[in-house]
C-alpha cells in the first residue's frame, strides 16, 4: 500500500474530516476513521495536518508572539523616515500606518486614506478616513499628513526617501480631511510610493520617537535599540478586524543557526529570513511551517567607482565575470533564487528585462580585465557580514574563483552591529542587502540616480537621470516599459553593483501561526505580519 489517498477521496471527505475536528474528535479517533476509509497512517497524518490548518484558517484573537529578525543594532529607530532595515520596518508597520498599503498582488489599497484620486497623475487629492485616533488620543487630520510628508523634504530629517519625496512640489491641507499633493512632474506611481515603509503618518510636531505615537495596530510598550521591542494590542484601532494578537515582541538573532534553534526550542514562534541551508533541518519538522516568497530582495557586491580599486578601468568588469552565479544559486541559496543580471528589477516584476543576460562566469575574461586594470595579484579586501544575508558564503566563492587566476581577494568579515552605518556605502568593495521595492522608479531613484541616497557604487549618468524622469510621468505603458528596459541595461553594464541572484525569502514559524501571505515588499508580509497573523487555538 502507498501513502496516497484513495482514488475515490473527494472534497466531501475533506469536509467530513474538518467537521470532525471542529466537533472535538481526538487525533486517535480521526486516524481510526481515516484508516477505515483505506488511508495509510502516513497519508492520514499528512491529511490531518492540512485539515487542522484549514480549520484554524478562521482568525481568532488572543495570544502573544515572539518573533526574531536577523539584523539590528544600537542604531535601530522608531522614526520611519530613518528606517533602513527590516527590524525598523517591522516596528514601523506595527506602530504606525500609511496612507495606502500594497496587497499580495502589488495593487495599492487604502489604509489611512479613504481615496487617492487624480485626473492627470500630477495633482492628487487624498481623502482621509475620519475618526482615526493616534495612540495619544489625538484625532488624525490633514495637518498630520502634510507635516509627515514634508519631513522627508527637510535635509535635517535625514529621510531615506528624500530623493523620492522631492517630487512632491506642493503639499497642503484643503480641509481637515483632505490633502492636495502637486508633483513636479506627473507620476502615476504615487499611490504605490505612499505605501513604502518610510511614509508612515505621524502626529504633527512629533519630536520624541521612543514612544512611537502612531495610529497603528499596536502601542509601543518597550523599545530597546539593538535588543527588542514589545507592542500591545491597540484597543482603539480603526480597522474593524485585527490585530488578532494581544502582543508582539520583536527581537533580532543575527546568527542563522541560533535563530533556527530558538524556533525549534520554542523560545520564539517566528524566525525570519532563514538561510536556505537550514531547510534540511526544518523541512518536515513536526510543529514547524515554512513560507517562501520571491519578491526580489537580493544581496549584492558593490564596487565603488569613485575609489580604488573600482576607479581603475576593468576592475568592475573583471569582478562581474568572476561571479559564478549558478554556484551561488544552487550551493549558497539552495535553489531558492533566480539568477540575477546586475540590475535591481526582479524577475516577477512586469518591467523585468527578459532579454538582458547576466554576465557569463568567465575567469579568463576576468583575468584579462584585471590585467588591463593593473590589479592582478594585488590584495583586495571584500567586506562582508552576516548582516548582508549570505554575503560571507558568496564572498568565499568569489575568493576561490579569484585564487585560480592569481587574483588575491580576501574576505574581511565584520560584525553585524554597525555594519550598515560603518561599512555599507563606504567600503571600496563591500556587500549590501536590498529589500524589495514595488516599482522600477523607486529602485532606480533610491539606488542609481545621481542623487540617490543609497547609490552603492556611486554610479552617475545624466542620460540615466533624464530617462528615469521621462519614464516616471508616462502613461503609455509600452513606452514606459521600453525605457525601463534600457535603464536596466545601463545599470547592468555601467554600474559597479553585482547582483548574482534575486533571493527567495524563507520565514519559518510554529505551525500554530496562521495568516501569512505574499507581499511585494518582501518577507514577513512586507514586514507587516504582526497586524494580520493569529495563533490557532
Amino acid at each position: 500500500m502507498t501513502d496516497r489517498l484513495p482514488t475515490n477521496w473527494t472534497s466531501r471527505d475533506d469536509a467530513m474530516v474538518e467537521s470532525a475536528i471542529r466537533r472535538g474528535a481526538t487525533r486517535h479517533d480521526l486516524l481510526r476513521m481515516l484508516m477505515a476509509s483505506g488511508v495509510t497512517l502516513a497519508a492520514g497524518g499528512t491529511l490531518l495536518g492540512s485539515a487542522t490548518r484549514a480549520v484554524a484558517a478562521t482568525p481568532v484573537s488572543g495570544g502573544s508572539l515572539r518573533a526574531a529578525g536577523w539584523s539590528s543594532s544600537t542604531a535601530d529607530t522608531l522614526d520611519p523616515a530613518k528606517g533602513s532595515n527590516t527590524t525598523d520596518y517591522v516596528r514601523a508597520c506595527s506602530f504606525y500606518n500609511r496612507l495606502t498599503f500594497l496587497d499580495e498582488t502589488g495593487l495599492p489599497q487604502m489604509e489611512l486614506a479613504e481615496a487617492v484620486e487624480t485626473t492627470d497623475a500630477k495633482t492628487w487629492q487624498i481623502k482621509l478616513k475620519s475618526g482615526v485616533a493616534f495612540h495619544s488620543g489625538k484625532t488624525l487630520d490633514a495637518d498630520d499628513v502634510v507635516w509627515s510628508l514634508k519631513r522627508h523634504l527637510d535635509p535635517a530629517t535625514g529621510s531615506k526617501v528624500n530623493a523620492i519625496a522631492a517630487q512632491m512640489a506642493e503639499i497642503e491641507a484643503v480641509d481637515p480631511l483632505t490633502v492636495k499633493i502637486v508633483l513636479a512632474e506627473p507620476n502615476a506611481d504615487l499611490p504605490t510610493i505612499l505605501a513604502l515603509h518610510h511614509f508612515m503618518i505621524l502626529a504633527a510636531g512629533t519630536t520624541d520617537f521612543t514612544a512611537a505615537n502612531g495610529t497603528g495596530a499596536f502601542t509601543c510598550e518597550v523599545f530597546e535599540p539593538g535588543v527588542r521591542s514589545v507592542g500591545a494590542k491597540n484597543p482603539n484601532y480603526f480597522k474593524p478586524e485585527g490585530p488578532y494578537l494581544d502582543s508582539i515582541e520583536f527581537i533580532a538573532i543575527s546568527d542563522n543557526n541560533a535563530r533556527m534553534n530558538a524556533l525549534l526550542s520554542g523560545d520564539i514562534g517566528l524566525a525570519a529570513k532563514m538561510n536556505p541551508r537550514s531547510m534540511r533541518m526544518l523541512d518536515g519538522k513536526p510543529g514547524i511551517a515554512n513560507y517562501v516568497t520571491t519578491a526580489g530582495n537580493y544581496t549584492n557586491l558593490n564596487i565603488r567607482l569613485d575609489l580604488e580599486p573600482g576607479a581603475k578601468a576593468g576592475f568592475a568588469e573583471g569582478m562581474k565575470h568572476l561571479i559564478n552565479r549558478e554556484m551561488i544559486q544552487k550551493s549558497v541559496l539552495r535553489g531558492y533564487a533566480d539568477i540575477g543580471n546586475d540590475q535591481p528589477v526582479p524577475t516577477n516584476n512586469r518591467y523585468f528585462n527578459t532579454e538582458l543576460e547576466a554576465p557569463a562566469f568567465d575567469p579568463e575574461r576576468a583575468k584579462h580585465a584585471f590585467e588591463k586594470a593593473g590589479l592582478l595579484g594585488t590584495e583586495i579586501p571584500m567586506v562582508a557580514s552576516d548582516a548582508a544575508a549570505s554575503s560571507v558564503d558568496m564572498a568565499t566563492i568569489v575568493q576561490q574563483a579569484g585564487a585560480e587566476i592569481g587574483m588575491k581577494l580576501t574576505v574581511d568579515r565584520v560584525p553585524n552591529d554597525g555594519y550598515w552605518s560603518n561599512y555599507w556605502l563606504k567600503a571600496p568593495v563591500h556587500f549590501g542587502h536590498i529589500n524589495p521595492r514595488p516599482t522600477p522608479d523607486i529602485l532606480f531613484s533610491l539606488l542609481y540616480a545621481s542623487d540617490a541616497p543609497w547609490n552603492e557604487s556611486q554610479y552617475k549618468s545624466e542620460k540615466f537621470d533624464a530617462m528615469l524622469k521621462e519614464a516616471r510621468g508616462l502613461t503609455d505603458e509600452a513606452k514606459r516599459k521600453e525605457i525601463y528596459w534600457d535603464l536596466q541595461a545601463m545599470v547592468s553594464n555601467g554600474a559597479g553593483t553585482i547582483i548574482p541572484a534575486y533571493m527567495g525569502n524563507i520565514d519559518s514559524f510554529t505551525d500554530k501561526l496562521m495568516g501569512m501571505k505574499d507581499n511585494p515588499l518582501g518577507g514577513l508580509m512586507g514586514c507587516a505580519f504582526a497586524e494580520y497573523v493569529w495563533l490557532a487555538a
